[in-house]
């Protein structure tokens, strides 16, 4: 075998109090250096031109500011990465080493902007020294990741949303939700977060939201990696240093905050759970590479400004917090490699466990139900002259209901090159057979799945999946690939490749063409065949009939019994439902 080259890819304060808060940092900035949200009236946010301009503005005067254009969207625009690092020098293979890196993603959505204006001041701030940060952090970020979205900018989709007095859209500019393709990779915006994700290599990952399902007294809500699908030293260091310092941090400023609130049109009073963060968002993705994830989501509800203030107070605490911690980070990062090694178990199907929950001091709104004058029928209505203060039942502990054993390496023919280039954009590393080779290995038949009816992301999932295997030996061409899962991409390769993961690439259709059979049968020839196969088998034969007896609609329909039986003659092709990638025990 010869070594696959990888390309390196380069690719509750008053309004009036809030305002101040806002217009202090404007103190002692040249007016070229203020923000496009401090030249606005507190209700706008930066157009994606405005933003650059001001960025290119801010590196040229600061050595400690680093813009670089980096790989391609579906726009047709470059995605940029800013960065401040206190000390100069902006080589991240040796920065890894030396700091803690925090990375930002803004506008995955550009309808929910507030992340967008927090960090150009944010930035700006750590540039002019009105902040200042210890040597050891370093702070990237995404400026805007979805820049089709921003470029598509309106004042009326975000129909709950109070303020900015325009934005941008959800969608791309291809229409796709960009924090479902983190896995898929059905972007270039995706593609390029990639390489940038694995040039940053951070420790610590935030990602900016505005979110709303029910109404409350909070501006700011977070959503943190699970912790238990993170697992291992990594999972309790979130759960029981990270999270607790963030709020503790922010209450003290005068921030209170309170985890995501995943309802839907409901009050929260009867409690909630904490969102699964499968891998094709944004965190979940991070949390495949060790690296604990953050969304910030702020109530769409409360003034902009509110918003963008307190997403700023959370990046300062969170920064605190990357100083502190730093070298448990790092170490963290390292040593739960160890977690997924050939023969142990990897943990999948997760689920939330009911017996175990904290009591969540939650504040919130009196919800009554009174009827619409729109409808006539019940409608919910939160009195926001009643806050109430509750004690509601969170739940964010989950329990993994399958596993599977991680194998040595797997196998992918040359002739799935979609997934090689997903391997590739991901930086996994493998080799190619340089001649025709014969291996036993584990192969999967895939004996039941379900499929979405409606279109999810550009595709119809499957979900459900249940799967057949068996060791065989097989032949494999010069060309294919051996992927070790001794790397750091392990976890990665168990999400995309094991069939029954939720977001594996047959839950994504990308294995569809083994679900069709391609060869059939004409009844009227295949009768004589079938025949002679009951007479010489007697085994078969015995088995067919306790499928008859045993189900009446089987018994009822010829077709169904000579495909019953074509499944099991020699003309059957071999290639249906043999899902075409192979374990190395």
């Amino acid at each position: 075998m010869r070594f696959h080259s990888l390309a390196t890819f380069l690719l509750p304060l008053s309004l009036m109090l809030l305002a101040g808060s806002c217009n202090e940092n404007t103190q002692n900035v040249a007016p070229d250096l203020q923000t496009p949200y401090e030249k606005g009236n507190g209700n706008t946010t930066a157009t994606y031109d405005q933003l650059m301009e001001f960025y290119r503005d801010l590196a040229r005067e600061y050595p400690e500011i680093n813009l670089q254009t980096l790989g391609e969207t579906d726009s047709g625009e470059p995605l940029h990465l800013i960065t401040y690092n206190p000390g100069g020098g902006f080589d991240f293979q040796k920065l890894r080493k030396e700091k803690v890196i925090l990375l930002i993603l803004n506008g995955i959505h550009p309808g929910e902007p507030d992340g967008i204006d927090a960090t150009s001041l944010l930035m700006r701030d750590l540039a002019s020294g009105k902040i200042t940060v210890p040597g050891n952090v370093v702070i990237s970020a995404i400026p805007v990741y979805n820049v089709g979205g921003a470029l598509n900018r309106n004042t009326a989709s975000r129909a709950n949303q109070n303020g900015p007095e325009s934005y941008g859209f959800r969608g791309n500019a291809r229409n796709f939700d960009l924090n479902r393709d983190f896995l898929k990779m059905d972007t270039g915006n995706a593609r390029t977060f990639a390489s940038i994700f694995k040039m940053v290599g951070p420790h610590l990952f935030l990602d900016t939201h505005v979110s709303n399902g029910a109404d409350y007294t909070y501006t700011l809500t977070h959503l943190f990696s699970q912790h238990n699908k993170l697992g291992g030293a990594a999972g309790d260091f979130l759960e029981k240093t990270l999270r607790p310092g963030l709020e503790k941090a922010l209450i003290e400023k005068g921030w209170e905050i309170t985890p995501y609130v995943n309802v839907f049109n409901r009050p929260p009073d009867g409690g909630f759970s904490q969102f699964m963060d499968y891998p094709r968002y944004s965190t979940g993705y991070a949390a495949l590479w060790n690296t604990p994830g953050l969304m910030v989501e702020t109530h769409m509800l409360k003034p902009y400004a509110s918003r963008v203030q307190g997403t700023y107070e959370l990046m300062q605490r969170l920064i605190g917090l990357a100083e502190t911690h730093g070298d448990s980070l790092k170490i963290l990062k390292e040593v739960s490699q160890d977690q997924y090694r050939a023969g142990m178990y990897y943990p999948f199907n997760w689920e939330i466990d009911s017996t175990a929950y904290q009591n969540l001091t939650f504040m919130g709104y009196q919800a009554d139900t009174i009827i619409s004058s729109v409808t006539g029928l019940p409608r919910l209505k939160y009195n926001r002259q009643e806050p109430v203060t509750l004690n509601v039942p969170y739940y964010n502990q989950f329990k993994n209901m399958d596993s599977i054993r991680i194998p040595r390496a797997y196998i992918v023919p040359r002739s799935w090159s979609r997934i090689r280039e997903r391997l590739d954009w991901n930086g996994i590393k493998y080799m190619e057979f340089e001649a025709d080779s014969t291996l036993e290995v584990t192969r999967y038949r895939i004996e039941d799945y379900k499929t979405f009816s409606r279109p999810y992301e550009g595709h119809y999932p499957h979900y459900q999946t249940r799967i057949h295997e068996e060791l065989e030996t097989l032949e494999f061409r010069a060309g294919d690939l051996w992927i070790p899962t001794a790397q750091e991409g392990v976890r990665y390769l168990l999400e995309t490749l094991e069939p029954e993961l939720p977001d594996s690439f047959f839950s994504w259709n990308f294995f569809d063409p083994i679900l069709q059979q391609k060869e059939s049968f004409s009844p009227y020839v295949f009768e004589d065949t079938a025949a002679k196969m009951l007479q010489a088998d007697s085994a078969l034969r015995i088995a067919f009939e306790i499928k008859k007896a045993e189900d009446s609609d089987f018994s009822a329909n010829a077709s169904h019994q000579l495909e019953w039986l074509f499944q099991r003659s020699p003309n059957y092709e071999a290639a249906h439902m043999q899902y075409p990638v192979y374990r190395i025990e």
